[in-house]
């Protein structure tokens, strides 16, 4: 059995986003100077990136909790197995609170007039001073690692147990 395909659509496009934003924040904004131009812009993208996240992310569970999915996927270790669904649900978790602590920052900092109304002021000279932003940082450490221990288990499905985990989570008649 397969995932509806909403779901399917849902958590590939969730996949792209999350990954091009945790890159667009490790890889562009943190290395980037708040006075440097062009910041707002990229700081424009990385925050509508996140809110569409979100809108994603609500919509997916409502779909995930609604419709039929397949059983378990067992690795024949019980340690892996009981952590699967709490580690499904962590990537939830951790997108809904990189999100809360991303809009938190961003009202305690002004964002929403310099980034999206062009209200002309200038970006704080730090966002370090906001313990918001250090919390976002922190859990887009987190949700980073458990993106690549998520990978890493559906190779370990795909390559070593030859499961067919990826059929699931493809397109194509659900039974």
């Amino acid at each position: 059995m397969r995932y509806h395909p909403l779901l399917v659509a849902l958590h590939w496009l969730s996949a792209v986003l999350v990954i091009a934003t945790l890159f667009v924040g490790f890889g562009l904004l943190a290395t980037m100077p708040n006075e440097a131009a062009g910041k707002i812009a990229i700081l424009r993208w990385h925050m509508a990136g996140g809110m569409l996240i979100l809108a994603l992310t609500v919509i997916r569970l409502v779909v995930r909790w609604r419709t039929a999915r397949p059983a378990a996927a067992p690795t024949g270790n019980m340690l892996l197995d009981r952590l699967a669904t709490p580690a499904h649900y962590g990537l939830y978790l951790l997108i809904v609170l990189m999100v809360a602590t991303g809009y938190a920052t961003g009202i305690l900092a002004g964002l929403p007039a310099i980034v999206f109304a062009n209200s002309g002021d200038p970006l704080p000279r730090s966002f370090a001073a906001y313990p918001t932003f250090t919390a976002h940082f922190l859990l887009a450490l987190l949700l980073a690692g458990l993106i690549a221990m998520h990978i890493v288990a559906a190779l370990y499905h795909h390559v070593v147990l030859k499961d067919g985990l990826f059929r699931r989570m493809n397109f194509g008649r659900r039974s």
